[in-house]
């Protein structure tokens, strides 16, 4: 314990264990108390990681954090480090924690974090679609209505998008998206990141919606949009739009995905592009 505690958040990783950075393991070993979004995730983890943590573990969720936040500023200021650790990812980006930084910030004590692996950026360098401007948009709305407002807001947002959605509800999701944004509109669905079963499926959204009808997706999914286009570049020939795509192939792209991404670029609907690449 020392004269003024701090609250550290921990970037926990996404599925696989070997991510966990090594601060994050001292972390883990040093705190005084563990706040931990699922108790036995972290037990698990520890085990996997082989770190002991003989600090106290506590739970910190979405049922209880309301009640929880004071009495972990009480640690806070009484001296002793609490570190915060969801199941995945980095504390408060769609999961508890927003609550408890703000507590203790306006209690004048230190937070700080030890970086770590997040679903957003990791989808998004994985995604194949433009990262140099994105907005991260979280849980789209439970309810159709809800879901339709939002999206009709987002559709003309020229940057890529990037949303997390629970596998019971992406079937509807991406009808609606293909619906307000365009069945052409470039996207990369990413489930299970870093896991066995990781996946990453890159069609238009309305290809994607029909691909999740066909059998919902199961598993943690991170949907990653592109954005509107607002001016598309200037069509070029025929000879190197087909050069595009090849060259996009040589890279390691799929036909599909080459000939997705050539499209977007250009704002053309992928069928003349899959056209032009077929009877050349």
């Amino acid at each position: 314990m020392s004269e003024t505690g701090r609250l550290i958040l921990l970037g926990a990783p996404l599925g696989n264990p070997a991510d966990a950075s090594a601060r994050f393991r001292e972390v883990l070993a040093a705190a005084d108390v563990v706040a931990a979004e699922d108790t036995r995730r972290l037990t698990r983890l520890a085990r996997d990681l082989d770190v002991s943590v003989p600090g106290r573990i506590v739970s910190y969720f979405e049922g209880n954090e309301e009640r929880r936040t004071p009495e972990l500023v009480d640690v806070l200021a009484a001296g002793y480090t609490v570190a915060l650790v969801t199941d995945g990812g980095m504390p408060s980006v769609s999961d508890p924690g927003y609550r408890l930084v703000r507590a203790a910030l306006d209690a004048g004590l230190p937070v700080t974090a030890a970086p770590g692996p997040s679903a957003v950026t990791t989808a998004l360098a994985l995604s194949g679609l433009p990262c140099d401007r994105f907005c991260f948009e979280g849980f789209l709305p439970r309810t159709p209505g809800g879901r339709r407002s939002r999206l009709s807001a987002l559709a003309a947002e020229e940057r890529t998008l990037v949303f997390f959605e629970a596998p019971h509800r992406i079937t509807g999701a991406l009808a609606d998206l293909a619906a307000a944004f365009g069945a052409d509109r470039p996207a990369a669905l990413c489930r299970e990141l870093t896991k066995t079963y990781e996946e990453v499926v890159r069609r238009p959204l309305g290809e994607l919606a029909e691909w999740a009808a066909a059998g919902a997706p199961r598993g943690e999914i991170t949907l990653v949009v592109a954005g509107a286009s607002a001016t598309p570049a200037q069509r070029p020939d025929d000879d190197a739009l087909r050069a595009a795509v090849a060259e996009r192939e040589a890279a390691g792209l799929s036909r599909r995905d080459a000939i997705t991404e050539v499209a977007a670029g250009y704002g053309l609907r992928r069928r003349e592009v899959y056209g032009l690449v077929h009877e050349g």
